[in-house]
């Protein structure tokens, strides 16, 4: 029951992280600058929107972990 319990949020929030990943702005030099991600703006600095988008990324990711680590000792044992 535990296990299904941590599989459920594990593919909820794997399906989060591709999202928020996908949200966020390219920073200029990698992959998104080959797609015409590249236009730089003349705003220094980040938007509170932004620095929100990596707390909840962040915020998301810990889960996940957290998620991974729990599922491999359950199985473990």
């Amino acid at each position: 029951m535990l296990e299904l319990l941590f599989t459920i949020i594990l593919v909820i929030t794997s399906a989060l992280m591709i999202l928020l990943v996908l949200l966020h702005k390219g920073r200029g030099g990698g992959l998104s600058d080959m797609f015409g991600g590249g236009v730089s703006s003349s705003l220094g600095g980040s938007s509170v929107a932004e620095r929100n988008l990596d707390r909840l990324t962040v915020g998301i990711g810990v889960i996940w972990f957290a998620c991974v680590i729990a599922l491999g000792l359950l199985l473990a044992y």
